[in-house]
């Protein structure tokens, strides 16, 4: 049991969070919330913060000994206005730079931060297979991740061990998911654009899985893909989604300059292709529960 053992999370009440912590509570974790407002579960205690003034409650690290980073304001919730890009980027970077500033002027035994990044950091790149090592994109999103990363990694100067996780496109019953499948429940599904780009998907499973291996392996440190090993093109996961849900495709593509028309910059979410490899973090040990499209697919909808 890992009584002894307590998990702070910024972000704890996203779909992700929740889970984490549930496993960590299974687990025998103490585990805490960082949050805007107060929780309302009995076994985690919920410190109160407010990014953008500055504000944070000193009392959320006491007895702390790892930090789990999953706060951020969601990328495709509303258009980009250049508003909008500061926020994103900001929410990302200032809340980890609040906790820094905590734990730099305040006694603490913290000695983990593993933090969310995305492979928004590769962006749009064709066929190229991007480990982590290769170099990043020059756009939006890849300026976010830059920008997010640099935030993380000012740990180092706290002497915290760093984890960051490039996450991919996480499939459970809601998000990127459920707007993908609903076109085809309603018979009208199709790929996107060419349907040739490259999604680099993840079952929120092996999401939770990874974190409490970062976790629990105590020298495990540095950047790893949040990604399956078997990543799919556009059109693949929407055949794949029919196929699950017994449903026919006959509409033909949807046109690449009527989603840049819609979606603007923000397009590039779903017409940019990005194909990531898992190859590190497999050789760190870490084994897939949903390695493939088809058996991921078949839990979520099972």
């Amino acid at each position: 049991m890992n009584q002894q053992k307590s998990v702070l999370l910024t972000g704890g009440t996203g779909l992700i969070g929740i889970t984490i912590t549930k496993q960590l509570l299974a687990k025998g974790y103490q585990v805490s919330h960082l949050s805007r407002k107060p929780g309302n579960d009995q076994q985690v205690k919920t410190f109160l913060w407010d990014v953008n003034k500055g504000e944070i409650d000193e009392h959320c690290i006491d007895g702390v000994d790892i930090i789990i980073h999953l706060a951020g304001a969601g990328i495709a919730d509303k258009h980009w206005t250049d508003e909008r890009k500061k926020e994103i980027i900001d929410s990302r970077t200032k809340s980890i730079g609040l906790i820094y500033q905590l734990l730099g002027t305040k006694k603490h035994k913290v000695n983990s931060m593993i933090s969310a990044s995305a492979i928004g950091y590769y962006s749009d790149r064709g066929d190229e297979l991007l480990a982590e090592d290769s170099p990043p994109n020059s756009d939006f999103m890849a300026r976010c991740c830059i920008e997010w990363e640099k935030a993380v990694d000012e740990g180092k100067k706290l002497n915290l061990r760093i984890v960051k996780f490039r996450t991919g496109v996480v499939l459970n019953n809601g998000g990127a998911l459920k707007q993908m499948a609903l076109p085809v429940k309603l018979y009208v599904g199709s790929p996107m654009g060419s349907g040739k780009q490259w999604i680099p998907w993840i079952h929120w499973r092996d999401v939770v899985e990874m974190y409490l291996f970062a976790i629990e392996n105590e020298n495990f440190t540095g950047v790893y893909n949040m990604v399956a090993p078997n990543p799919v093109t556009n059109k693949q996961l929407i055949q794949a989604i029919a196929k699950q849900l017994h449903k026919p495709l006959w509409v033909p593509n949807v046109p690449a300059f009527l989603l840049r028309l819609l979606l603007g910059e923000m397009s590039t979410l779903v017409l940019g292709s990005t194909k990531v490899s898992a190859q590190k973090i497999k050789d760190a040990g870490y084994k897939f529960q949903y390695p493939d499209i088809t058996s991921a697919l078949k839990e979520i909808y099972g």
